[in-house]
């Protein structure tokens, strides 16, 4: 069974504390719920367990619907190997996976990682259909011997933390509450590829990225944001949009990094989003659209000096 197989690489000689779920965009909600675990792990001598999926069950449930994620299977990784816990494991979602039972699943868990207790969110269910909700894997779990634990979700003021609810601020530019519910700023990486170079042309060479397919972005317009390249921070401009000045039709992510110059074609860049200044327009002429990159310009170094960056 995948299952099984893919859990056959994990070797511990303790009992564990497991929690499961997609895990998109790694938030406060789920960092709290990562901290309880390894809390609640720690006071009984057990290990810390994160599983989570390589993609997000509806892009296999369903596959009409294209999902939109906030971070990558690769991203999502990293993140959660930072929040201190003994292993991360990330499954592949399958078809088989989505049908096997609760009861299946909890089985190949205690059988693998001699699974002691189960750590989740409050709306959180295991196995095919959702049968596993929290009150029937409590039942399930008085049968066979480990403890179900829900951590109620985390607020910030009346918003309750979610994958859902940031996605919903990035739709609307608001980069700020972003970064209020993620613990971090909203960031895109990629290869750096070629444009048309237009930016060069405008006396302002741009970088164009090539992120993940699927990847939700922040509502089309122009940001401050932070580079991060060859371990150095660069302030710069990023659009997210068609270029309607130029009659463009395919969105594209392009940053100006300010006092920089250096060849970036092939590399990888991580660009932090922390401010939307403006909505992407379409101007008159390439002289005013050089106006405004000036303005755009002025304005982010105007942002980063007033919040000490």
């Amino acid at each position: 069974m995948q299952l099984e197989q893919e859990l056959a690489g994990f070797t511990s000689g303790r009992e564990s504390m497991v929690a499961i779920g997609v895990f998109d965009g790694v938030h406060l909600g789920h960092k709290y719920l990562i901290s309880r675990l390894k809390e609640l792990a720690g006071q009984q001598g057990r290990s810390s367990v994160v599983i989570t999926f390589d993609k997000h069950p509806h892009e296999v449930l369903k596959p009409n619907s294209q999902p939109l994620f906030l971070t990558d299977a690769s991203e999502k990784a990293e993140l959660l190997s930072k929040e201190g816990v003994d292993a991360v494991i990330v499954l592949n979602f399958t078809l088989e996976l989505s049908r096997l039972s609760a009861r299946d699943f909890v089985n190949i868990l205690l059988a693998k990682l001699k699974m002691r207790g189960l750590v989740m969110g409050p709306d959180f269910a295991l196995g095919k259909r959702g049968e596993g909700s929290i009150p029937a894997l409590r039942q399930i779990g008085e049968e066979l011997g480990f403890s179900v634990t829900a951590i109620p979700a985390v607020h910030i003021g009346s918003d309750i933390v979610s994958s859902t609810a940031i996605r919903g601020a990035m739709a609307s530019g608001d980069m700020e509450k972003v970064q209020s519910m993620m613990g971090r700023p909203f960031s895109l990486h990629g290869q750096v590829i070629h444009g048309h170079g237009r930016g060069t042309g405008l006396g302002f060479p741009t970088i164009n990225l090539n992120v993940s397919k699927g990847k939700s972005l922040p509502s089309d317009g122009v940001y401050a944001t932070l580079a991060h390249t060859n371990n150095l921070d660069y302030l710069s401009v990023t659009n997210i949009g068609t270029d309607p000045t130029f009659g463009g039709t395919e969105r594209t992510i392009e940053s100006f990094i300010l006092d920089y110059q250096a060849d970036l074609y092939g590399r990888e860049v991580k660009i932090d989003f922390k401010h939307k200044l403006r909505d992407e327009i379409k101007f008159r002429s390439a002289v005013e659209l050089t106006q405004q990159i000036e303005l755009d310009i002025r304005e982010t170094r105007k942002y980063f000096t007033n919040h000490n960056q």
